[in-house]
């Protein structure tokens, strides 16, 4: 954790630099992304800053209580007990800024939410899980673009994509990760019947344009006629992108706007927070015996909650959460599932390293 704090305050300090610099100033894209990344550590940079500053006055009101000058060492008893809860503070602050590790405060995510097993059911179920996702980040104010859908004849989604941009959105959103399951009668079901279906979920931190080297030559791109559910309403003009990145394999497409131009800057965008969402993924695995974390694992096979429509229930498996309010939070109100995810987080990161002096 220490690490990290000194790589965002270092990282800061920069970007401090950079805002100034005759090159970047030059370059409007480039000064855009430097002024982005600068806001989204702020916050924490400046605290651990202070928390520092904090940390070498009560090391120097240490030293002078143990000296000989009865007037400062008066001075520095008397300051001393502030000046250590001031300190105390800012470590439950920068301890709760820290969730998410060094992406914690990134103000933007793509948000990948696909149908899994249950068919017509579980694409319903994807639509459900996205108005449920929209509404939350209404209420967070926070900006919703879609990316790329890809609708069914009865309303539901095999898959849709989505960009998020505010404060705190991947801080916030991150557990949400994983294997999310049904269990109530399909609107489909004429016996009255429950069913269990289910969707996956992936949250992946948007990387700003410089932490990302993508040439045109890194991948294949095809155009074709974008369509409507069950295939039907084929556009008459070829505005659809799919790209394929030839290191990784991933592929990407998008194909909700009616202008090509518009279809490849949102695949592109998509493409770079797959690829950076790849390589994170990596370095967690190679920390996951340092640190493993039941929430925190990355690991999106892993089932993690259960939404149970009889009982209007909503379990979360990972800290056996149950709350008995389905149907608000499938209104948008997820603030008790996800303050009972970070408290968990915090409480493990409390464990792990305690105090920090």
């Amino acid at each position: 954790m220490r690490k990290l704090l000194e790589e965002t305050l270092r990282r800061y300090e920069e970007l401090e630099k950079l805002l100034v610099d005759p090159e970047v100033l030059a370059d409007s894209l480039r000064l855009s992304a430097v002024a982005r990344e600068h806001g989204s550590l702020a916050r924490m940079a400046k605290k651990y800053r202070r928390f520092k500053q904090l940390n070498a006055q009560i090391t120097e009101a240490m030293d002078l209580i143990e000296g000989d000058d009865y007037e400062m060492r008066e001075l520095a008893e008397s300051e001393l007990p502030e000046l250590k809860a001031n300190r105390e503070k800012l470590w439950e602050d920068l301890l709760d800024m820290t969730i998410g590790g060094e992406d914690a405060n990134r103000s933007r995510c793509i948000v990948e939410i696909r149908a899994g097993t249950g068919g017509e059911e579980a694409a319903l179920f994807a639509r459900d899980l996205y108005e449920m996702y929209s509404h939350y980040a209404e209420n967070q104010r926070w900006k919703r673009e879609i990316l790329n859908a890809s609708p069914t004849e009865l309303g539901g989604f095999k898959e849709i994509s989505f960009g998020l941009e505010g404060e705190g959105v991947f801080r916030l959103l991150q557990f949400e990760s994983g294997g999310h399951r049904v269990q109530r009668v399909p609107e489909t079901e004429a016996m009255g019947r429950i069913h269990t279906s289910a969707a996956t979920v992936a949250v992946m931190a948007e990387p700003e344009d410089i932490e990302v080297n993508l040439a045109s030559d890194d991948y294949r791109e095809d155009i074709f006629h974008a369509s409507g559910p069950g295939g039907q309403h084929v556009n008459k003009t070829a505005s659809a992108i799919r790209l394929t990145h030839f290191e990784t394999g991933i592929v990407v497409q998008c194909q909700d706007e009616k202008s090509q131009h518009k279809n490849r800057a949102k695949a592109i965008r998509e493409l770079k927070a797959r690829i950076f969402d790849r390589k994170r993924e990596e370095e967690t695995k190679k920390r996951a015996d340092e640190r493993k974390s039941k929430i925190g694992s990355g690991d999106r096979s892993q089932r993690i909650r259960t939404y149970n429509f009889p009982q209007n229930r909503v379990t979360d498996h990972r800290i056996n959460l149950t709350l008995y309010k389905l149907d608000s939070i499938l209104a948008g109100n997820l603030e008790p599932v996800i303050e009972g995810l970070m408290e968990h987080e915090r409480q493990e990161l409390r464990n792990q390293f305690g105090k920090m002096e």
